[in-house]
Order: C-alpha cells, then sequence, then structure tokens
C-alpha cells in the first residue's frame, strides 16, 4: 500500500468520525426554506430537523414538494431562500471543493425507480460512486465491494453482471438501494422506495431497510405514500402541506392532531388497513 493510499484512508477514517451519529442530535437542519418556480411557492419558510438514527418518514399531497425538499438537501435544487444545514455546514456557503465532495460522500441517494445507468451492470452502477470519489481503487477492490453490496441487499451474487433490464421491479430497487450504500453513508435518502412493488415485494423492501438502518446506525430521509411503509419503518413523519411542514412526530402523535389533511390520510381506509395490519403483525411477534 503507497503512502498516499495510506494518508488518503486516514483522512477518510478522520472524515467518516466527524459525523458519527452520537456527534449530531440533528444532523439535518431546515430553516426558513423557501422553493418557487417562477409564480408557484412549492415550500414558504419551511423548518423541519431530522434526529440522527431516526427513519424520518415525509407525507404530503401531490404537489407538496417532497422530493423538492429532497432535492434541496442534496444540493440538487438551489433555494430561493433559507437555509439548509447538514451536520452542520452549509452546502452552499462551501467554498472548499474538497469540503463539498466531503460532505457529499456522506449521504447515498436513492431515487424513484433506482434510476439505474441502463448500459451498465449492476457491479459498475455500485462501483460509479466508487470511482468517482476513490479514483486510485483497484478492480479487484471494486469488484470486492460491489459483491459485497449486492449481497447486503439480498441479491444472488449473479445479479452482480446482469444489467437492469434483466432484473425485476423489486431486484431493480435493490440494486439502486446498494449502489446508493456504496461510500458506507451515514444519511440514505430513498424516495419512494416501495413504488410499484407488490405487497409482498413492497413488505421485505421495508423489512431490508429498517435492517440496515439499525445494523448501520443510519440516519434515513424517506418520501413516501406508502402507509404500510410508514408504519413498518419510521420511527416518526414529517408532513408536507399548505408549503410547510405542519406537523412532525410518531404516528399515534399525528392521529392526535385535528388538521383534516392528516385526518383523512391515516383515518381513511387505507390508513385503517395499515394500522390493523401493524397490529396483527405485534400481536404476532408477541406470541413468537
Amino acid at each position: 500500500m503507497t503512502e498516499d493510499v495510506q494518508t488518503e484512508i486516514q483522512e477518510e477514517l478522520a472524515a467518516a468520525d466527524a459525523v458519527r451519529p452520537e456527534k449530531f442530535e440533528y444532523p439535518i437542519r431546515i430553516r426558513g426554506l423557501v422553493n418557487q418556480f417562477g409564480d408557484t411557492v412549492i415550500h414558504d419558510h419551511l423548518d423541519l430537523d431530522v434526529r440522527s438514527g431516526e427513519i424520518l418518514g415525509v407525507v404530503g399531497g401531490s404537489g407538496t414538494g417532497k422530493s423538492v425538499l429532497m432535492r434541496s438537501i442534496i444540493g440538487l435544487q438551489t433555494p430561493t431562500a433559507g437555509e439548509i444545514e447538514v451536520y452542520g455546514k452549509t452546502l452552499d456557503t462551501i467554498t472548499d471543493p474538497e469540503e463539498s465532495r466531503d460532505l457529499r460522500r456522506r449521504w447515498g441517494v436513492m431515487f424513484q425507480g433506482g434510476a439505474l445507468f441502463s448500459t451498465l451492470s449492476v457491479a459498475e452502477n455500485i462501483q460509479v460512486p466508487l470511482r468517482e470519489y476513490y479514483p486510485r481503487l483497484d478492480q479487484r477492490l471494486l469488484d470486492e465491494i460491489a459483491a459485497y453490496k449486492v449481497a447486503m441487499v439480498g441479491l444472488p451474487p449473479d445479479a452482480g453482471p446482469k444489467y437492469p433490464a434483466e432484473l425485476s421491479g423489486g431486484m431493480v430497487k435493490r440494486a439502486g438501494l446498494a449502489r446508493a450504500l456504496a461510500l458506507d453513508p451515514a444519511l440514505l435518502f430513498l424516495d419512494e422506495p416501495t413504488a410499484g412493488l407488490d405487497p409482498i415485494g413492497a413488505a421485505k423492501f421495508d423489512e431490508l431497510i429498517r435492517g440496515l438502518a439499525d445494523t448501520m446506525g443510519l440516519t434515513v430521509f424517506l418520501i413516501t405514500h406508502d402507509l404500510d411503509t410508514l408504519y413498518a419503518t419510521c420511527d416518526r413523519v414529517a408532513v408536507l402541506a399548505e408549503k410547510k411542514v405542519i406537523a412532525v412526530g410518531t404516528i399515534p402523535e399525528l392521529l392526535a392532531t385535528e388538521h383534516p389533511w392528516i385526518q383523512d390520510y391515516f383515518n381513511g381506509p387505507r390508513g385503517r388497513a395499515a394500522a390493523n395490519c401493524k397490529q396483527a403483525t405485534a400481536r404476532q411477534d408477541g406470541k413468537n
């Protein structure tokens, strides 16, 4: 191992230590966020804190800007106003490119549908962020890391050489998750991770997310409309409406609020079915 590689490893370990969950009660803090497109205001002075080590579900009606909020946090959308702080740093005020890169590699993102590169194999997709941030890694090590990530998300070993078109929808989702985890991030962003999956596949994916979050100590920002996912995986839920976050809390805490949209969402037929399923699962776990 060369001296340059040893130095890079030491710097990486120090940077990873700097964002350990116990050092930040709120790795994400948002104050006064405004997102506007022309005359259309999506967010108007939105505030939100994400707690370290939690899975935060983000829900809201169509057009409330759930994905816009996520894109603002990870720097793909420049807000009109407000401040977004990630691990004590504000992306739009960082002037050092290396400091910006170091912060960005602390999170992984799974976009809707997996968003895999269709001309790359699963293994090659997983290696994309590794090649970007660690260009000196040799191919053998890249292949080993990709194989490990494939196994981590529950894909069979022969999935690595396959292309996205050769995979089922559920396997594409898992491959997208494997790529999001390629850099062993502290933060994980998931945009509608179970959309399009059948109920059995969605339930298994929920179990996978919950298990990985617990094992790896991840903080997860999870956009979803799937009530089963909210009940199965989320520690708290943030509700977007009226261009703001109108409530944040556990599902029982949200059920205690009187806001009409929250009541309609959680107490509608699907909400009641998800709650009943959660209760039945809890009773079965108690018997076991």
